[in-house]
């Protein structure tokens, strides 16, 4: 009689696993040390002139501990706008 072989001897649980790993989703909002990253700018400067740019920050939370979060969307359109010809 031949020896049991396990339930995932054939790597079924290894190629699910993998294959989850490569669906990662895109974030859509970035938060403002990732926006100051991306335009090469300071956290704070992004914090005083986002809106002058047509960066609408989206506020989650209350009080101190809030974050505001940004479209990536809007922040490449910026990034694209500035670029030199």
């Amino acid at each position: 009689m031949p020896p049991e072989t396990p339930p995932h001897a054939d790597n079924t649980f290894d190629v699910i696993a993998s294959s989850r790993q490569r669906h990662s989703v895109e974030p859509l909002l970035l938060n403002t040390s990732e926006v100051a990253t991306m335009l090469n700018v300071s956290t704070s400067w992004v914090y005083r002139e986002a809106s002058k740019l047509g960066l609408n920050g989206y506020k989650l939370g209350r009080g101190r501990n809030a974050k505001v979060l940004y479209k990536k969307a809007e922040v490449i359109k910026r990034v694209e706008q500035q670029r030199m010809h």
